[in-house]
């Protein structure tokens, strides 16, 4: 298989390690049970397939907004390291990977690293996909380091998100996204995507959900800075969009304090 950004020949590879981190593991379970059907759209992760571009687009103006010599570039992460932490099959990775980045994927379902590789692999896409928690990760730093909905469903996210502060480079760039603890998020998330089907039921545990507030607290005692923080919200004739509103989902860029 080619590697798209080089024009060598080489597969994504994949790394099982020792597992010492926050995610709970009948999480990591729940999620690898769907590791088979995380690229079908209309399977049972629809919803991060409607997630992904409002995602995408956010993290995109980041990148532009922080590297402003690159942002005209059609691949302005080339040169650049990336990890996507709690990366799933890959809905995200991939995309980063195009962007020209050198790209590590880790997720607690080894399931999901799986699937992730094979698909990158298809696509002619190279991608160091490793099963092991952020936690283990010792003596590498990258510029880019995203994490979307993840730390919703770690058991300890003050030593999760030092993790991340860790794994960031001097200089280098961090974008999370997790759903609110909000009166909206538990009827349109838990009750209603879940009972509809757009997610697996038992996906979200409504209490684990951090509210902005609870986020930058954590992510301040960290030594970290929030920069911009951006909502994603829902209605029936724009669907999953950016917004000023935070009740449902929200985004947040992050750099060193």
């Amino acid at each position: 298989m080619m590697n798209a950004s080089t024009g060598t020949t080489a597969d994504s590879s994949v790394t099982n390690e020792t597992r010492n981190g926050t995610i709970d593991p009948k999480e990591a379970a729940h999620f690898g049970k769907l590791a088979a059907e995380w690229w079908d759209p209309k399977g049972e992760s629809a919803m991060l397939h409607r997630l992904n571009p409002v995602r995408l687009a956010y993290i995109r103006d980041a990148i532009d907004h922080h590297w402003p010599d690159a942002g005209a570039a059609r691949k302005p992460l080339a040169g650049k390291r990336a990890i996507d932490v709690g990366c799933g099959a890959g809905l995200l990775t991939e995309p980063l990977a195009r962007l020209g980045a050198e790209v590590t994927g880790l997720d607690a379902a080894a399931e999901n690293i799986t699937a992730a590789a094979d698909h990158a692999a298809a696509m002619g896409l190279y991608i160091d996909y490793r099963h092991r928690d952020i936690e283990t990760l010792e003596g590498e730093s990258f510029d880019l380091v995203t994490s979307m909905e993840v730390i919703e469903h770690v058991t300890d996210p003050a030593t999760f998100i030092a993790a991340l502060e860790r794994a960031l480079a001097p200089g280098g760039l961090m974008v999370l996204s997790t759903p609110n603890r909000t009166t909206m998020s538990w009827i349109m998330l838990v009750e209603a995507a879940e009972r509809l089907g757009q997610v697996p039921r038992g996906t979200h545990d409504w209490d684990k959900f951090l509210t902005p507030e609870e986020l930058t607290a954590h992510l301040q005692a960290a030594g970290l800075h929030v920069i911009d923080t951006r909502g994603i919200a829902w209605d029936p004739l724009q669907g999953l969009h950016l917004s000023d509103s935070l009740a449902l989902n929200y985004l947040m860029t992050v750099v060193r304090g």
